[in-house]
């Protein structure tokens, strides 16, 4: 097996430092707060045998805990009341684009770290939904995203005239979250949106010059199916009873997925189970979600963009993922460490790809899917959020990026 096929923990080029920070037009005792936060993720204590936190999953679980323990005890964020519903304040729970409107509805339902006094916050929320900006602007047929941008643009122009907090920073400590394929290019009119603030996107591409390693958050996209029940049907057969290699069945848009489908869909092979869509005839004995429980390596390949919902299901089912999605950050990147529970595989090797997975040792196998189990608990929704789960994953991230931006004065 090649190591550029499977040994870095994400699909993008080389990890770089977060973008320059910006300095505030005046200071505030959330500063100080930021300042003392860095300083002490910078000296955090060694952490061994942590209960909750299983090391091998991190890049640096000593950095991850202590900064997880000063956002527990510092973080304050403010959520802007303006805007109007259904765009505002309307979470959307089910379906592909949920990871937005499960953040958005357990954040404004918070009564640890959001606060009513702008002043105290460290972060500002801005609460709208990319889905409910496609459903409700978006004309068919249009083929263009101006009026969604538009939209945008004169709201942040908006409470930047109405507060000052804005234009203290020049948006640095805003940010937003946004799962539809849209949400990154909704930000192209406003400049200071795009370059400063923290953007949480499912669509994380380097390549499109939009995300921004270092100070955006990669948000994972998962498929709530029922909004009542967001953990139902997790789980999935020991790894010693999988008896598929690799299983993929879905609709053939974007680049990756024709390819994929070419070289492996359509062959009488029992590694391979690669499909457009799974024909009735395996339906009647294993459905989707069966074949997923049921297989060694479940494969991601991106889809129109370089995110897919199939990395979290995975993760769900207990099956070790397989990314095929060049440039593209993986989720909390900036604290796990992908390479212990998934495989990247770069999109020139898809004709390699029986190859590749043939090659790995069981053992090593074995102990991803194992890592996949461990890791599962930090990519679960609760409708009242736990400890260490994807509500506080992900606003730690965007915590952990502003800590990060912040120009620590000597």
């Amino acid at each position: 097996m090649s190591s550029d096929s499977t040994s870095s923990s994400d699909v993008s080029s080389d990890r770089v430092l977060p973008p320059d920070p910006e300095i505030p037009l005046w200071s505030t005792a959330a500063d100080e707060d930021l300042i003392y936060a860095k300083k002490e993720i910078a000296s955090a204590p060694l952490v061994s045998g942590h209960p909750d936190l299983y090391a091998p999953l991190f890049r640096n679980v000593s950095i991850f805990k202590r900064s997880y323990e000063l956002m527990e005890g510092l973080l304050k964020v403010y959520i802007y009341h303006d805007g109007a519903k259904p765009i505002f304040h309307s979470p959307y729970l089910k379906g592909i684009y949920a990871s937005e409107g499960w953040f958005m509805k357990l954040i404004e339902g918070d009564q640890s770290f959001v606060v009513r006094d702008p002043n105290r916050a460290h972060l500002f929320y801005l609460p709208y939904s990319s889905r409910q900006l496609e459903h409700n602007l978006y004309v068919p047929g249009s083929n263009t995203l101006e009026p969604l941008s538009i939209f945008v643009k004169n709201y942040v122009d908006m409470i930047s005239a109405k507060f000052p907090y804005w234009n203290r920073t020049k948006g640095t400590d805003h940010f937003f979250v946004a799962c539809h394929d849209w949400g990154p290019y909704t930000t192209k009119l406003h400049d200071e949106l795009r370059k400063n603030a923290i953007k949480a996107l499912c669509n994380a591409d380097l390549s499109e010059g939009v995300f921004i390693r270092g100070r955006d958050v990669s948000l994972p996209e998962t498929f709530v199916r029922s909004p009542r029940k967001p953990l139902g049907g997790i789980g999935g057969k020991p790894a010693l009873q999988r008896s598929i290699l690799a299983f993929f069945a879905g609709q053939m848009h974007g680049r990756v997925r024709p390819i994929l489908l070419r070289h492996w869909g359509g062959k009488d092979d029992a590694y391979m189970r690669i499909y457009s869509r799974l024909p009735r005839r395996i339906t009647r004995r294993m459905n989707y979600v069966q074949h997923m429980k049921s297989t060694k390596y479940c494969i991601c390949p991106m889809g129109y963009e370089v995110n897919s919902p199939r990395i979290v299901e995975a993760i769900y089912y207990e099956c070790v993922p397989v990314i095929i999605a060049d440039n593209f950050v993986l989720p909390f990147d900036d604290v796990l460490d992908w390479s212990t529970f998934s495989l990247v595989v770069p999109e020139r090797d898809v004709p390699r790809l029986k190859e590749i997975l043939l090659e790995i040792p069981e053992s090593r196998y074995v102990a991803m899917q194992s890592n996949v189990r461990k890791v599962q608990r930090h990519f679960l929704w609760h409708p009242k959020p736990v400890k260490y789960d994807i509500f506080h994953m992900i606003l730690h991230s965007v915590w952990f990026s502003r800590v990060n931006q912040v120009l620590q004065v000597q």
